[in-house]
């Protein structure tokens, strides 16, 4: 399910809830809706958590088929160093 993938790519890459929710610019609570499966984020949001977690937006949805039958390599090491978060960059 996709929150057990969230779940499980968030805490294999070493980010906090509150870390992820940060990077989100959500509410901590509105982030956790998410990993206990009582929320969806936004097709915006899942971009952005593909972006942080450095994974393809399938990856997360549990598309591994789909991924598969384009020759993409769905072996996603959970086990791998988190990613460093990007500079913000001023307007």
């Amino acid at each position: 399910m996709f929150k057990d993938r969230l779940r499980a790519t968030r805490i294999s890459r070493g980010f906090t809830v509150q870390a992820i929710a940060d990077q989100l610019h959500m509410g901590l609570r509105n982030y956790q809706k998410y990993e206990s499966g009582d929320a969806r984020p936004t097709f915006e949001g899942l971009i952005a958590l593909s972006d942080i977690f450095n994974v393809p937006v399938d990856f997360l949805l549990e598309r591994d088929d789909y991924l598969s039958s384009l020759g993409v390599s769905v072996d996603v090491s959970l086990e791998c160093p988190p990613r460093r978060p990007k500079s913000q960059k001023n307007p």
